[in-house]
């Protein structure tokens, strides 16, 4: 009778997934705001493009560190105390790096201390929509994946807009300011649900053994697989995100031609989130992400067989939609394998592993393209990571079914 009365909580707390899709958008375009100020910035400060370039690169890595810390805190004290952390930290940093009176602080302000605050938005609040949705988790997942889709086409048009109005220091203050105006209310309905908040494992989980501890679960198949097919799926697909509008350019295309494609990217990557989550919820998250990896790594090296602005299209819609997609559907596969109350963590330790291949992609692309002088290899080397990740993802352990019992599999 208790179970059958708590059921209804699950897959009704759609304001976790605005408050979700709300804070990852506001952070990632935070984040990549960099990617419009570089120009401005270096010609403001005399700092070098490698040494400005070196804050996103120094935002992965602190995004992924500390989105492991924030995975295990909120598994805690709950996803809110977490994003609300987060919200005033992502302010602070944005506040901070504008007045930044060297590169060094810059550097720290914005890549250490920025990443660390984006990473706060995304396991804690991932694992507590994995774990407050059963029939449309995947959906649900998507949709505050798609906050990150929409950051491209909402908040760097902002701040491009603000950059050609303003200088850099008062467009990153601006940019802080507004980070605090738009978090801090979407914490509010940041709050698990009653199902989910119950120290029984949900239906779908249930089972006496799936690893109930954090050292179980990093040592378990599942996590092995699931981490490994993470990393090589992002370090497939960062480096031709990075590259591509540089590749385009060498290609000939004017550069306001090449950085739409790294918009048509984005616009079609949110599609791909909401088309992978109603088809993972109807066939299951395993095929469908095996399948979109398979269509990543073809359409990545595809790049290599266009040179005009309506073939770059169609391949970045194609990517994107591939790329976007599969992105939430790791979250899903975590959820069918390990108890509720260590998924933070879980979903911290994943991204971690993901932000290293997100980090990975861009410098050996730059280094392939020095070497050899044309990013040939690059996409090559995007092909053969992203079906790796397609194969590593296979042998993930079969999601439970009704009547299966005990899951053994997901086992180390």
């Amino acid at each position: 009778m208790n179970s059958a009365r708590s059921a209804p909580a699950l897959d009704r707390n759609w304001s976790l997934v605005a408050a979700g899709a709300v804070l990852g958008c506001v952070a990632i375009g935070a984040v990549f705001s960099l990617a419009v100020l570089l120009g401005p910035m270096g010609a403001a400060t005399g700092w070098s493009r490698a040494g400005l370039s070196g804050a996103m690169t120094l935002a992965f890595l602190s995004m992924g560190v500390a989105g492991f810390g924030w995975g295990l805190l909120s598994d805690r004290i709950g996803p809110r105390a977490v994003a609300l952390a987060g919200s005033l930290l992502l302010g602070l940093a944005c506040v901070l790096a504008s007045r930044a009176g060297s590169l060094l602080q810059f550097q720290l302000a914005y890549g250490v201390l920025l990443g660390a605050a984006a990473a706060a938005f995304f396991a804690p609040i991932i694992a507590a929509t994995a774990a407050a949705f059963e029939r449309r988790r995947n959906l649900a997942i998507s949709l505050v994946s798609a906050g990150v889709g929409v950051a491209p086409m909402t908040l760097s048009p902002l701040v491009a807009w603000l950059i050609s109005h303003y200088d850099w220091r008062t467009t990153l203050l601006i940019v802080g300011v507004l980070a605090w105006a738009l978090t801090l209310p979407a914490v509010w309905f940041v709050r698990a649900a009653p199902a989910a908040a119950a120290s029984t494992p949900a239906p779908s989980s249930a089972t006496d053994t799936a690893p109930a501890t954090m050292a179980q679960a990093l040592r378990s198949r599942a996590f092995i697989v699931l981490g490994l097919a993470f990393f090589a799926c992002c370090a497939a697909h960062s480096g031709p995100i990075f590259h591509t509008v540089s590749y385009a350019i060498g290609c000939g295309l004017p550069v306001t031609a090449a950085v739409t494609i790294y918009s048509m990217e984005g616009a079609a990557g949110l599609g791909g989130r909401l088309l992978f989550g109603t088809l993972a919820d109807r066939f299951g998250a395993k095929p469908v992400l095996v399948a979109g990896l398979f269509v990543q790594a073809l359409a990545a090296v595809s790049y290599l067989a266009v040179n005009q602005l309506d073939g770059f299209y169609a391949v970045a819609i194609v990517f994107g939609m591939a790329y976007g997609g599969t992105m939430p559907l790791y979250a899903s596969l975590a959820r069918d394998a390990f108890d509720p109350r260590i998924l933070g963590g879980v979903l911290g330790a994943a991204s971690l592993l993901s932000s290293l291949g997100m980090a990975l992609g861009p410098v050996i692309g730059g280094w392939l393209y020095d070497r050899y002088g044309s990013y040939t290899w690059l996409y090559i080397g995007s092909m053969m990571a992203g079906l790796a990740a397609a194969a590593i993802a296979l042998a993930f352990p079969r999601a439970p079914r009704a009547g299966d019992g005990l899951r053994p599999a997901l086992q180390s």
